[in-house]
């Protein structure tokens, strides 16, 4: 499938839209939905949370600047939350509701901005992988900075990215929020069956255990997990689709600017090509874990931890409890 140069990408594919306390944002992200024309609009939100001065207000101005903002021939149904569940719960049920009424579609929230051929990457690789149940997802951001993994448009990854995305029914029903197939004694023989860095195994235990405790308010580790332990992997676009434009002020848990990952630059593709091998991309993984797991920064800490003046130091302290 092609793009010519000037020409506006309409798309095939139902589209989840999640947004939250950000007009800003959210309607950046909608006038590039709207360029794309879905005929089928699901939109989310979360309700405002009670602690949070004048987040009701934002809430609603979201809402209601969205909705006004719709105004092509399409289908719109929402979800709104009149209280505050959390990311987790808000998030996942709604990527449940979506698939209650379609079959596979194209997901976004409020602060990730996708470029028109995003859509034209989806709804072909959606109807490439339809059946082809290795595949779990399709990612359109790219976190490679300029690094492209071959010649074609996508590469093959073991990690979830979920700043734009889209899947299958097939593919979500497997989903477990709460990890309740899998116990902590059994993962890391696991996890060292895909990655071979003992840090970036004890990291991603670290987060298992806690998103089993509930001790992390999110939804996407959960979905990696879920793909990982069913040997199923996800496409990434080689090149940036999608940019997240919600680092900084304003934002939850990207309040850093400066980020590497912060509005990444978008690209646009005229055609879809297809790699010729389905093998994940370990050094392209490697990479995006080295800055999302602070890497280079674990492994100073632990050279001056097993630096034999500290080692010894511990020993000498242990003489004497």
């Amino acid at each position: 499938m092609s793009l010519q140069a000037q020409q506006v990408y309409k798309t095939k594919s139902a589209i989840l839209f999640i947004i939250f306390n950000r007009h800003d944002t959210s309607l950046q992200v909608l006038q590039q939905i709207k360029l794309a024309q879905p005929a089928r609009v699901y939109i989310t939100a979360d309700g405002p949370r009670t602690n949070r001065s004048g987040e009701d207000i934002r809430c609603a101005e979201a809402r209601e600047a969205v909705l006004a903002a719709i105004d092509w021939d399409c289908q719109v149904k929402t979800l709104f939350r009149n209280e505050n569940i959390g990311p987790k719960e808000a998030i996942a049920t709604a990527i449940d509701w979506f698939f209650e009424h379609e079959e596979e579609g194209i997901i976004l929230e409020h602060d990730c901005l996708p470029a028109n051929s995003f859509f034209m990457f989806c709804d072909t690789l959606l109807e490439k992988y339809r059946l082809d149940t290795r595949i779990w997802l399709i990612s359109g951001c790219n976190l490679q900075e300029g690094k492209k993994w071959g010649n074609a448009s996508y590469y093959f990854s073991n990690l979830t990215n979920g700043w734009g995305w889209a899947t299958w029914k097939r593919s979500w029903k497997d989903y477990d929020k709460n990890l309740t197939r899998y116990n902590a004694e059994e993962v890391r023989p696991q996890l060292a069956k895909i990655f071979d860095d003992e840090l970036v195994i004890d990291t991603w235990q670290q987060i298992f255990n806690d998103c089993k405790a509930g001790k992390i308010d999110t939804w996407d580790y959960q979905a990696t997990f879920t793909h990982l332990f069913s040997h199923a992997i996800n496409i990434i676009a080689n090149t940036n689709l999608v940019s997240n434009i919600g680092f900084g002020e304003g934002a939850e848990n990207t309040t850093n600017a400066s980020h590497s990952f912060a509005s990444v630059t978008l690209t646009e593709i005229t055609e879809v090509t297809h790699p010729k091998y389905i093998l994940p991309e370990k050094e392209a993984d490697m990479h995006t874990l080295t800055i999302e797991f602070n890497l280079a920064g674990k492994r100073s800490q632990l050279k001056k931890y097993n630096a034999p003046k500290r080692r010894f130091k511990r020993w000498a302290r242990g003489l004497f409890k």
